[in-house]
């Protein structure tokens, strides 16, 4: 199934207006951005959060954006209880995983698993059998902590995941991409909330996350994947009427872009939330400029 939305250029932040989307995280492939969301589904008067799968866009010009059939359940995976939490996809070697984080049935807390599918729509089917992540091998005590994974395939293949609720953990990823490589570790960042997001751009990696609550976005940058970092300050501000934000960054046909989250639907709130997008621009130096929030988005690329 394809549903092509009838949104023009001019149509703005929420990109999405029909559904309510949240936690994003975008793939380039051949030309084209791929979305992926998470589905606030809790009805007006409902103040909790209801998810129970990822929905999955596509835009050529990042004004125009084409729905897919859902690509992902939380019942995909046989050894889940419910909940579909801020994902991360991304391609290795021709194929597209997807890093999940459920409520696990038979251990307490949340869980992160890993789908895999040969397109980037979907649809996805449970890689690994069990889960990449579980609160055992963290020792969480918040049930919340195995949530909001980024993941990072470096220039030499090697691959990292970092993830976490109010402390952040990582660990190295085999090249199958769906087992861990040697022990899990931890990393400080300042105000550290949720959100993760990890990218690359010359020689700096850079770490965005949910920064305190209610969560504006802040950065941290370093030299080496796994430290030492440094804070840099807040790179997104309260994105409004919403406690959450997660960001995601992407580079498509030479811009940068900066994905997020607010509340800003009729109804909407920190448990309706809509995604948005907004240009990111970095200075000399490799630091990252505050992102101005938009009503008006971004315009159409060819």
């Amino acid at each position: 199934m394809r549903i092509r939305q009838d949104y023009a250029p001019s149509t703005g932040n929420p990109i999405i207006r029909h559904k309510y989307t949240t936690d994003p995280t975008a793939l380039v492939h051949d030309d084209t951005v791929y979305l992926y969301t998470g589905h606030d589904e809790a009805p007006v008067g409902m103040e909790e959060y209801v998810m129970n799968d990822w929905l999955c866009f596509s835009s050529t010009d990042m004004a125009n954006w084409t729905e897919h059939s859902v690509p992902l359940k939380s019942a995909d995976f046989n050894w889940a209880k419910d909940g579909a939490y801020a994902p991360k996809v991304l391609e290795r070697d021709g194929k597209f995983y997807f890093y999940a984080p459920v409520t696990h049935a038979s251990i307490p807390g949340r869980a992160i698993g890993v789908a895999v599918s040969d397109n980037p729509i979907g649809p996805f089917r449970d890689a690994k059998g069990s889960a990449l992540i579980t609160g055992e091998m963290t020792n969480a005590t918040e049930e919340f902590v195995n949530i909001d994974p980024t993941v990072h395939i470096d220039d030499d293949g090697q691959t990292h995941i970092f993830w976490g609720k109010y402390q952040c953990y990582y660990a190295k990823l085999k090249s199958n991409m769906i087992e861990l490589d040697g022990e899990i570790k931890t990393v400080e960042f300042p105000n550290f909330e949720e959100g993760s997001h990890l990218h690359k751009r010359g020689d700096w990696y850079y770490f965005s996350y949910g920064y305190g609550s209610p969560e504006k976005v802040a950065y941290s940058m370093s030299r080496n994947i796994e430290g030492p970092w440094e804070f840099k300050g807040i790179l997104n501000e309260l994105a409004g009427n919403c406690e959450t934000n997660r960001p995601a960054i992407v580079d498509f046909k030479g811009k940068s872009y900066f994905f997020y989250h607010n509340g800003a639907l009729k109804n909407g709130g920190s448990h309706r939330r809509s995604v948005c997008v907004d240009y990111l621009y970095y200075n000399a130096d490799g630091t990252m400029k505050r992102v101005i929030m938009t009503s008006e988005g971004v315009k159409a690329v060819k």
